[in-house]
This record gives structure tokens, C-alpha cells and sequence, in this order.
């Protein structure tokens, strides 16, 4: 009986979630396969706590030492959490895998419409494939770190060809894993979360009852030393320091692109992207007290090691004990990037399904057998493998893509948030709603973007060379300008046939044709130009 109950139970709520999505005009291709666990799972596993820690501590540390790691963390968690609040109230109105664009489009105006969704599908596309090599980049630098503990001397260095080989690999690895079906891939999540909890409670734990006496530290030097290594004044040092939470803290979008996968969608994903960003920011928290106040006072030494808190675990754990605990940190920020390149993949499959990407008619295909958008998933990781050609041009510049991932996300964040208040629109809140907080709530999430997403455009020091740029001014913006190059293009631009979001499925016809044969739209005029434009 009461299997029964609970199996009527699910169906009611995917009937409900497929009348849901038919309302925003798509009918249902994915299987609703994600519980609200794997939901939350997905976005969490994606922040992937100690992982994400140790692949920004290069930020941190030479921007204020163990009080921007502390502090820093503290003050940035907050106004994330405004961030995810916002972006909760958008998914839970309207729970679609294009997510923010189609947001940006249902609420602007009419005459912006067009453009805006236009630039928010292509900064969250960017945005998606720079998280993309970011995290799997990292991955590569923790393998080498590795490898060189490992090594008898601990003095092997990898070179920047080496580390690029071993990315490519993670990266198509990611792309294999991602091809599979929907169910294995909710399953996965599960397995991410658990076992990101318990290296962040062991590390909480183990760290400090392990690390030796010389390189503990005081109270006063754990929560109050301000180091400024790079050079910028100590304020704007300390503000830098930010795009270490920022980025670890970052890409919860990822729960709405699984939007037309996960069961009770209106409710699920607004509180995993909540959820998320809360347990994130606490126990991310407490790793960064933990770590200050074990990392010892030689900060220098720390930063120009291959792999910072792999340095700081060395010299507590020592090489087996480090190399042990250092195998799991591999193991979970992989898992992150097959998360990443499962969140992308969506992403691009929505933009493509309104037909926005190049060769979108390729792209919109759903694998037969799988039942997972396989085109996308290949199309995300080839592009993530191209940003991460970015490596030869030294360390600075494939650095610029954990900033790049940052800014292009928050781009298409700021300008659906904004929309909802500014945009001629008649908003009608999900079961995820602020009520009178909602608008000071999405101010301070807008201004919080806007301003770290101009000074994320600055290199990590001042008066830097060549080498030392800050290219994500190059990479996002080049790609934004040729976006629009491609927007305003005479005769084949998207000005001429791109007109946002397009139906997949219709109201059931009066004169009692078959719903569903009907339910799929032809193309106008307009589809069939576009068509021809992206099939060039």
C-alpha cells in the first residue's frame, strides 16, 4: 500500500513538473530522474569545498594572509548568499534549463529582450565552459602537486606542457563519464556529497591534531596577520582576495540547468542553490580557520611551492599522510568537473534549443540511446580544452580563467536579477518567495556583482608585464564583441531571426486534432532563416 501510495505520489509530481515546463512552452525530454538530494548534489559537488579551497589559495594568501582567508571568506559568503537567494526566487518561478537567459527574456523589456537574452545565454555559456577548464585545470595542478611530493627529492616541477597534457585527459575523461545516462548521473551526485562532507570534516578535524608545534599558530597571527605579497595597497588587496571564495562559492546556476531533470523543480531548486551556498559558506569557513591556523608564519615559502595547501599538508601530515588525504582532494575536485561539464551541457543544450549557438539544429540533439544532449556535452569540453591552450602563455594568463569564470558568470546573473525589477514584466513568484526582502535582497546582490566584477579585471599585481596581464578582459569580452558582431550581422545576424525562447509545445488544439502530433511547432519563416543562418 504504501509503496503504492509514494509511486502515486511521483507521478503526480512529474505530471505536475511536465504542465509546469509545458507553461513556459517545452515539453519534456529529459527524465526526471534528480530527487532533491542529487538536485542539491549537483550544485554543491560542484563548489566542492577543500578542493576548490586549495586550487584559489594563490589568491588569498599573497592578498592578506591568513586574515583575507578567514575574514575574506566571512564577508564574501554573505553577499553570495544574497546572489543565491535572488536566483532562487527566479528558478523557483520558472524552472527551465536555459534558466537565466530565458529569465532575462520573459522579464525585460520588449524592445531589450531580444539583445539581453542574447548576451546573458552566450556571458552563462562562457561563463560554464571557463568553470569548466578552471576546475579541471586545477585537478591537473593537484595531480602534479602529487607527483612532486611523491617524488624522492620533492623536487620534481611539471611543465606547462606536462600539466596541459594531464588537463586534456581529465577534460575528455569528464566528457565520457557526462555521455551517460541520466539516471547514473543523479546516482553520482549522491556519492559527490558524501564524500566532499567528510574530507571537509576530516581536514577540520585531523589538521590541527596533526600538524607539529612549529607550525602552529597564534590566535593573534591565525585571525589578525594582513601579509600583502603582490604589491596593491592592503585595502584593495583585501578586496582581492575575494576571488577566493567567489570562485570556489560560484556556478550554482548548475541546479537550474538540471531544472527539466529533477523532480519537483519548483521547490528543489531554489533550495539546493540556498542550501548550497549556506553549507559551502560555513564549512568553507571553518577550513580556512583550520588552515590559518595551521599553515606556520613562512607565507612565502608556502606560495611559491607548486601547490600551497599541498605544501601546508606536507608539513603537517608529512609525504605519506599528505599524499593519502591529497589522493581524496583529487578524487573530489574530479568529481567536480564532471559535474561542471553535466551543468554546461544543459546550458548549451537550452541556448541551442532556441537556436542561439552556432550549428544549434547539431547541437538541439538528443543521443537515442542515452537520452543525454552527447553533442553539447563534446561541444562544452572541446572549448574548455581551447581556454586551456591559455597555459603556454604563462602562468598569469590560464590563471585569468578562474577570474574569467567568476565575471562572465556573474554577467549573466546581475542582468535577470535586475530585470525582474526594472523590466515591463508581470512576475508572479514560485513557491520560493522573499516577499517584501526580495528587492533590498536582489539591490545588494547586483551591486555586489557589478563592483567584484570590475575589480576581477585587474591584474594580481600592479604595473604587471606582458606575461603578467589579466586576460580575462581579452577572453570574455572578445567573445561578448564577436557575440554581437554575430548579433548585428547584415542579413544572417541574430537580429533578423532571433526572437528568445521558442515554443516546443502548443496549447491542445480546438478542432481535435491529435495533441500530440500537434504539440511540436513548425517553424515560421523566421526558424526556417535561422535555421539555414546557423547550418552555415
Amino acid at each position: 500500500m504504501r509503496q503504492s501510495t509514494s509511486q502515486g505520489r511521483a507521478e503526480a509530481t512529474t505530471r505536475a513538473d511536465e504542465e509546469l515546463l509545458a507553461s513556459l512552452g517545452y515539453k519534456q525530454e529529459f527524465q526526471r530522474a534528480f530527487s532533491g538530494l542529487e538536485t542539491f548534489g549537483i550544485a554543491f559537488s560542484i563548489i566542492g569545498l577543500l578542493p576548490s579551497i586549495a586550487s584559489v589559495l594563490f589568491y588569498s594568501i599573497p592578498n592578506g594572509g591568513p586574515a583575507a582567508m578567514v575574514w575574506g571568506w566571512l564577508v564574501a559568503s554573505i553577499f553570495i548568499l544574497f546572489v543565491g537567494m535572488s536566483m532562487g526566487e527566479l528558478a523557483s518561478a520558472a524552472p527551465t534549463s536555459g534558466g537565466l537567459y530565458f529569465w532575462t527574456h520573459s522579464l525585460s523589456s520588449p524592445r531589450w529582450r531580444n539583445l539581453l537574452a542574447w548576451i546573458v545565454g552566450y556571458a552563462n555559456t562562457v561563463g560554464s565552459i571557463a568553470s569548466i577548464a578552471s576546475i579541471d585545470w586545477g585537478c591537473a595542478v593537484q595531480v602534479m602537486a602529487a607527483a612532486s611530493i611523491g617524488s624522492n627529492d620533492e623536487n620534481f616541477t611539471a611543465t606547462a606542457g606536462q600539466t596541459f597534457a594531464v588537463y586534456v585527459c581529465i577534460v575528455l575523461s569528464h566528457a565520457v563519464i557526462c555521455c551517460l545516462g541520466t539516471q547514473v548521473l543523479a546516482r553520482l551526485q549522491t556519492v559527490y556529497v558524501g564524500l566532499n562532507v567528510l574530507l571537509c570534516l576530516a581536514v577540520i578535524i585531523a589538521l590541527p591534531a596533526a600538524t607539529p608545534s612549529e607550525f602552529r599558530n597564534s590566535a593573534s597571527f591565525a585571525l589578525g596577520n594582513f601579509t600583502n605579497l603582490n604589491g596593491w595597497p592592503n585595502g584593495f588587496a583585501f578586496i582581492l582576495s575575494f576571488l577566493a571564495p567567489l570562485w570556489t562559492i560560484c556556478s550554482f546556476d548548475s541546479s537550474v540547468h538540471i531544472s527539466e531533470e529533477a523532480s519537483n523543480a519548483a521547490v528543489v531548486v531554489p533550495w539546493a542553490i540556498v542550501g548550497a551556498i549556506g553549507i559551502a559558506g560555513i564549512l568553507g569557513w571553518a577550513i580556512n580557520v583550520s588552515l590559518a591556523f595551521c599553515m606556520g608564519t613562512d607565507l612565502t615559502t608556502i606560495i611559491d611551492s607548486p601547490q600551497p595547501m599541498a605544501q601546508i599538508f606536507l608539513n603537517s601530515f608529512g609525504q605519506k599522510g599528505c599524499l593519502a588525504l591529497w589522493a581524496f582532494i583529487v578524487i573530489c575536485q574530479y568529481m567536480m568537473g564532471s559535474s561542471m561539464v553535466l551543468a554546461a551541457s544543459r546550458q548549451s543544450y537550452a541556448f541551442a534549443r532556441d537556436g542561439a549557438l552556432p550549428f544549434s539544429r547539431w547541437l538541439y540533439r538528443m543521443n537515442g540511446f542515452t537520452k543525454t544532449p552527447v553533442n553539447t556535452v563534446w561541444f562544452c569540453c572541446v572549448f574548455a580544452i581551447l581556454l586551456g591552450l591559455l597555459a603556454f602563455a604563462g602562468t598569469s594568463a590560464i590563471n585569468a580563467v578562474f577570474s574569467l569564470s567568476v565575471v562572465a558568470l556573474y554577467i549573466a546573473y546581475s542582468i535577470p536579477i535586475s530585470a525582474r525589477f526594472l523590466g515591463q514584466n508581470d512576475f508572479k513568484p514560485g513557491p520560493f518567495n522573499l516577499g517584501v526582502f526580495s528587492g533590498p535582497i536582489a539591490l545588494t546582490a547586483v551591486l555586489w556583482m557589478a563592483f567584484m566584477g570590475f575589480v576581477f579585471l585587474f591584474p594580481s599585481t600592479p604595473h604587471p608585464n606582458t606575461a603578467g596581464m589579466n586576460y580575462t578582459v581579452v577572453v570574455l569580452f572578445g567573445t561578448l564583441f564577436l557575440s554581437l558582431v554575430w548579433y548585428y550581422f547584415p542579413k544572417y545576424g541574430g537580429v533578423h531571426w532571433f526572437t528568445g525562447p521558442i515554443r516546443t509545445i502548443t496549447e491542445e488544439p480546438e478542432d481535435g486534432t491529435d495533441s500530440e502530433s500537434a504539440s511540436v511547432i513548425a517553424p515560421d519563416k523566421k526558424q526556417t532563416a535561422k535555421a539555414s543562418a546557423l547550418d552555415v
